[in-house]
């Protein structure tokens, strides 16, 4: 049986766009894992502040066995204490940043791990640049930042940080509403207190006159 020509037609760009989303997945799938962080109090100049790590696992062969972060100006590796950690890694401070390393994860499982930082610094954008190590000796290093506009392959870790004053002014602004939404309450009700206080006094006088008159 012949197909029409033009359901061969229609059929074409069909084929195309499936050809196309695959070869984008093909090509999104390899860069799937990566280093992150995140902060519970993102705010410049906060203090004990909890940060937390992933590294997803893109080995075959073996799992991670040690997580190495170099840390932002402005925070010192005294700074750093740990929160927590796979079971039975420790933390140890190295000279620009610190490792937390231990027993090798099952193959296939993120590492994830979280420090306690003493105070961000006074900064909007903070790196941590990760290098990642597995239990057979392969690295796996997170370091790299955009350069003229392009993403980079091996993206370093990023914490968007909101400003100090910035954050204290939107947190401050419901209260200032409602403290000058309380004052002006409390003004209405002063001028309605002599209000009614006269309006009494003017029915009293009233009252009196009618009762006189009769």
């Amino acid at each position: 049986m012949s197909i029409h020509p033009a359901a061969r037609a229609a059929g074409r760009p069909a084929a195309a766009g499936a050809a196309a989303l695959t070869a984008v997945l093909t090509l999104a799938d390899p860069a799937s894992a990566h280093a992150e962080v995140e902060a519970d109090i993102p705010r410049a100049l906060a203090r004990n502040v909890t940060l937390t790590f992933v590294s997803e696992a893109e080995s075959d062969s073996a799992g991670f066995q040690q997580v190495r972060v170099v840390l932002p100006d402005g925070i010192a590796p005294g700074d750093v204490t740990l929160a927590d950690a796979p079971r039975a890694w420790k933390l140890r401070a190295t000279s620009d940043g610190y490792t937390v390393a231990g027993p090798a994860l099952t193959t296939g499982t993120d590492a994830e791990h979280k420090v306690r930082i003493r105070r961000l610094p006074d900064a909007r954008q903070l790196v941590f640049k990760t290098v990642e190590t597995y239990a057979d000796g392969e690295i796996s290093r997170w370091i790299e930042l955009p350069t003229g506009g392009a993403a980079p392959e091996q993206p370093a870790p990023v914490l968007e940080v909101m400003g100090a004053t910035e954050s204290a002014a939107t947190s401050a602004g419901p209260d200032r509403k409602k403290a000058a939404g309380l004052s002006g309450g409390a003004s209405a009700g002063l001028v309605a207190v002599p209000l009614l206080l006269a309006a009494g006094a003017w029915w009293l006088i009233r009252r009196r006159d009618s009762s006189g008159s009769g």
